[in-house]
């Protein structure tokens, strides 16, 4: 790397690259780095081989340090997804990195660890927060007790600091059913959220090999009908059949 670029070698389980997306940081090219580990367990989970903590084939920093070098001035931003980012100590030595070489940064973050999240806020230029349930629910998804306070209280975070998100709730009708997302839309309005994206689960690669055959209802859109003024942006992204 150029000598204005400190060389050191942040501690992260890089699991995957991709070196040009237009859809994963709102109106940026840029490239994702897909780190490895996720303590939940979520029916629904599409990077099912990023979820356990290693694997054989790991990437080194020095790879996509290099391709960043290489890629300045072609791209706008990069963003750290996964797997659960936050769940690497050596995140942030990463983020301040790819920040001196001149990118945004953006981050996908499920709201894990919000003592985490807090740190690397001021870091950040954009977040993708996911919420799986209204609180009460989260468990039901996750396979993990606690998990819903944590998640809100880092969606509470997100929503103070200033920083530029969206949240993102994933729609299975076996796993979020009318009641549950009318819960939670209702949390999301207490919050404040400005920016609200219901996505329809895409069925084929889901962790619960159930759900990849269960036929998903879809998303009832006069209870969406009933949200779409609260919120200044929102947003449907329907399914793609493969």
């Amino acid at each position: 790397m150029p000598a204005n670029h400190p060389v050191t070698h942040p501690h992260l389980k890089i699991g995957g690259i991709t070196p040009l997306t237009t859809i994963d940081y709102p109106g940026e090219l840029s490239a994702v780095i897909f780190l490895q580990g996720c303590p939940w367990r979520c029916g629904y989970c599409q990077n099912t081989d990023l979820l356990p903590r290693d694997n054989n084939h790991n990437i080194h920093w020095h790879e996509v340090a290099n391709l960043l070098e290489k890629r300045q001035g072609l791209l706008d931003a990069v963003v750290f997804s996964g797997g659960e980012p936050t769940l690497h100590t050596g995140l942030e030595e990463a983020i301040q990195q790819v920040k001196s070489m001149g990118y945004k940064i953006g981050l996908h973050t499920a709201g894990i660890y919000p003592e985490r999240l807090q740190k690397l806020l001021p870091l950040l230029d954009w977040v993708g927060m996911d919420i799986k349930s209204n609180q009460a629910g989260y468990h039901q998804i996750t396979g993990v007790k606690g998990s819903g306070q944590r998640a809100w209280e880092s969606a509470q975070l997100l929503m103070e600091s200033g920083v530029a998100h969206e949240y993102r709730v994933t729609v299975h009708s076996d796993m979020l059913d009318d009641l549950q997302l009318n819960m939670l839309l209702e949390e999301l309005t207490t919050l404040g959220a400005k920016h609200v994206v219901i996505q329809e689960c895409v069925t084929r690669n889901c962790f619960d090999e159930k759900l990849r055959t269960t036929k998903n209802n879809g998303i009832n859109t006069t209870l969406l009908n009933k949200f779409s003024s609260r919120f200044p942006n929102f947003t449907l992204r329907k399914a793609i059949a493969s």
